[in-house]
């Protein structure tokens, strides 16, 4: 059995595909990304100048290439070693995908739709509070005044949304990299890279440029037990044994098919969905006596129809010397808080 360290690349279709190199495709929207460039510039610039403080100390887990980078593994992570080190974090996101447009919070049984599923999933997985909002500022002031004892801000996704100040950024890279360095929609980066962050986690290769800030590479992995809407746990050894079918509508399903493989499991149908898909039209291809396994983003929303699919958790690892940086500048919060007024 292969390692599931050692999966193939997945293929790239569609835009990704185009992203990767510079091909003809690129070279004609690359005018409209000098465009994109030039807006993009501009707001950024007139978020700056109207930049609010959270009156705690914030960590952004973002990344600058368009579509999912592995943020949300890195902020659950992020959030889990905060608490081990007796901090009292909260959690603050756009809610992508969701249905309202309200500041609200998200709960563990807080449906898809009203919150995101993203922010469903961090609640129910992290324990801390979560609040959604467009404007993160808005998010951060719900939360504080809900929850006072909170005295740290972790924001899921927000890299580009600088109207919120932050103390540490942490940019997250897939294994595709910044593929051909070209922004939106020529490429797939959101705004120019490198550009200074706190630290630069990745997957795979380091990303080409990587820019001056300490690289870490990341390694993620299928937890070893499933858990399915019914309150039922499976040892993932236990769904080889025969033909299951397999649901993913996360940016690169075709990744998570790839782990499943490598953990032995044969996928005998797989349905790769678009990304944050309602599931409300989801039909199974095989029959109910097959097992249905899907990612654990996607049961927010999938367990309301097919309480039986399993869900495997995506685990997260990172080398110690990343926690020492990030523990550094926790130090340096707490030194702050505890002198104000001097130099952090």
């Amino acid at each position: 059995m292969s390692s599931p360290h050692s999966r193939p690349a997945p293929q790239a279709t569609g835009l990704r595909a185009l992203w990767r190199q510079r091909g003809l495709g690129a070279w004609l929207l690359w005018p409209l990304s000098q465009l994109y460039g030039v807006l993009q510039g501009w707001n950024a610039r007139r978020m700056r100048r109207g930049q609010q403080s959270a009156g705690i100390p914030v960590i952004v887990v973002g990344n600058v290439i368009a579509g999912g980078a592995g943020k949300t593994p890195v902020t659950q992570a992020v959030a889990a070693h905060l608490k081990a080190q007796g901090w009292q974090p909260g959690i603050v996101s756009r809610g992508y995908g969701r249905q309202t447009t309200d500041c609200r919070e998200a709960l563990p049984d807080s449906p898809a739709h009203e919150v995101g599923d993203e922010p469903a999933l961090l609640a129910r997985s992290t324990g801390v509070p979560v609040f959604v909002a467009a404007r993160r500022m808005e998010a951060v002031r719900a939360l504080r005044q809900r929850y006072p004892d909170v005295d740290i801000i972790v924001s899921d996704d927000g890299l580009q949304h600088l109207a919120l100040a932050r103390d540490v950024e942490l940019c997250v890279f897939n294994d595709e990299g910044v593929g051909n360095g070209f922004l939106l929609p020529a490429g797939p980066l959101r705004e120019p890279w490198p550009r200074p962050v706190t630290a630069t986690l990745y997957a795979g290769q380091p990303p080409h440029p990587l820019g001056s800030a300490p690289a870490f590479a990341l390694q993620r992995q299928l937890a070893p037990v499933a858990h399915n809407g019914l309150g039922e746990a499976c040892p993932l050894t236990a769904l080889a044994h025969q033909p299951a079918e397999a649901v993913a509508a996360v940016a690169r399903p075709e990744a998570f098919f790839a782990m499943l493989n490598a953990c032995g499991i044969t996928t005998a149908a797989t349905q790769a969905l678009p990304d944050h898909y309602d599931f409300e039209s989801f039909s199974r291809k095989l029959g109910k006596l097959q097992p249905l396994i899907c990612t654990e983003k996607d049961a927010i929303k999938l367990w309301r129809n097919h309480p039986e699919a399993w869900a495997v958790p995506l685990q997260l690892s990172l080398p110690q010397a990343f926690w020492d940086l990030l523990d550094t500048e926790l130090r340096r919060f707490r030194a702050r808080a505890a002198h104000p007024g001097q130099p952090g």
